[in-house]
């Protein structure tokens, strides 16, 4: 059978570009290698889905994905960030937004997202092929002429749809396949590299600090001793470093060949200068108990209180009266510029995305579609485009895939 649209790939874009073009009337088959669709999307802001930042205005949304924003532009205005919550309440999904305008479904369930997708494939009758992996995809000249599954089988399209995600989170197929069919077709590709990923550094009390969550901390990087970013916002402590949103942002910029002359600085109490700070020990050391390790409760968390104890070289049984300015000074510094020399960039397996990919100057940003092959068009993860955490990442793939599914219409 001959179908108007081919669809490789099953996550986020491949959703919405499925949707999009069958309900303008197209006959779409959705290929998917898993044995069931949306795996990554089950997966996203802690299995709750943060399905988009609340930021309406496309330039502004824009502005928060980097230098390579403007290749968005034109499809955000046609299916931005109100575009998409219209999309997903006019089906029937309660949304909330909490801080930093991050949006999840009401119900805190990623599973309710699919279903949306998954009523919606229904409805106007996609055919949706599990377990499908591809096997080679076939050009003619400037087009693809059909697919070859992994049995065997010919898929023949008159346009196809590549949304197959980069390398992040393998274990749910994201294997990068995508990228070495772009390249066999002619395309030129951006080093795909792991994205919002944790930090890990050398330090030899990590292990007291597992689990640690700081709320609005924040991170200095130096390159070195000059500083090259600075990010604020939650940070948990791992067994090998630094996770959490502001730490997986920081990721973004952190280049790995220069990891050995990086170092991350950690502001504990960023509201207060290293002045206020100084006066609140002061009056911490003062408030009654006699031991210094009581007096930091309100400041520190037991967790911490140790470490700091320990590099600042203050017996933590010692009386808060006999606290000397200096070593009151030491637990200021300690507060205010707490430095961890990094290691590495944790890999693709722990990587929320995939940076780099398609170069954008062969994609039509109006349309998704492809300057090389005349009936392809690319969506997702697989452009050289990504953004920080609070669902940029996925706005990216629910305006690419929306767009690519109409343009493939019009091209028909």
């Amino acid at each position: 059978m001959k179908y108007d649209i081919a669809i490789i790939g099953g996550g986020p874009a491949g959703l919405m570009a499925a949707v999009r073009s069958a309900e303008l009337g197209a006959s779409v088959v959705l290929l998917e290698k898993n044995v069931c669709l949306g795996n990554k999307l089950l997966l996203t802001g802690g299995g709750r889905c943060n399905l988009t930042a609340n930021i309406q205005d496309p330039r502004v949304f824009a502005n928060r994905l980097g230098p390579k924003a403007k290749f968005l532009l034109s499809a955000l205005h046609k299916f931005g960030v109100k575009e998409t919550l219209d999309f997903f309440q006019s089906r029937g999904l309660a949304i909330q937004v909490e801080d930093n305008n991050r949006v999840f479904p009401a119900s805190n369930k990623a599973t309710d997202v699919l279903a949306i997708f998954t009523k919606a494939l229904k409805k106007y009758q996609v055919e949706v092929r599990t377990s499908s992996a591809v096997k080679k995809i076939v050009n003619q000249g400037k087009k693809i002429i059909k697919i070859v599954l992994a049995d065997n089988q010919e898929i023949v399209a008159d346009n196809f749809i590549l949304t197959t995600g980069g390398q992040s989170y393998p274990q749910t197929g994201s294997s990068g396949d995508g990228y070495k069919w772009l390249k066999q077709s002619g395309h030129s590709l951006i080093e795909p590299k792991p994205s919002l990923t944790p930090i890990l550094v050398e330090a030899n009390f990590l292990k007291d600090l597992e689990g640690l969550s700081l709320s609005e901390a924040k991170l200095n990087l130096y390159q070195n001793n000059k500083k090259i970013s600075s990010i604020s916002g939650d940070v948990v402590f791992t067994g090998t470093g630094l996770s959490g949103p502001a730490a997986l942002d920081l990721s973004r910029v952190i280049d790995p060949q220069a990891i050995k002359t990086l170092t991350v600085e950690i502001d504990f109490l960023p509201q207060l200068d290293a002045l206020a700070l100084d006066k609140k020990l002061q009056q911490a050391l003062t408030a009654g108990a006699k031991q210094i390790k009581n007096n930091l409760s309100g400041l520190v968390s037991p967790k911490f209180r140790n470490v700091l104890f320990k590099l600042s070289q203050i017996n933590p049984e010692k009386k808060s009266s006999l606290i000397s300015r200096e070593e009151r000074l030491t637990l200021v510094k300690l507060l205010k510029n707490f430095k961890l020399k990094l290691k590495a960039l944790a890999g693709f397996e722990r990587a929320m995305i995939t940076s780099g990919g398609v170069a954008l100057t062969e994609i039509d940003a109006r349309t998704m579609r492809s300057k090389i092959i005349s009936n392809l068009y690319i969506g997702g993860e697989l452009l050289d485009l990504d953004g920080p955490t609070g669902g940029f990442n996925l706005q990216i793939c629910w305006t690419s895939g929306y767009v690519a599914g109409e343009s493939a219409v019009e091209n028909k």
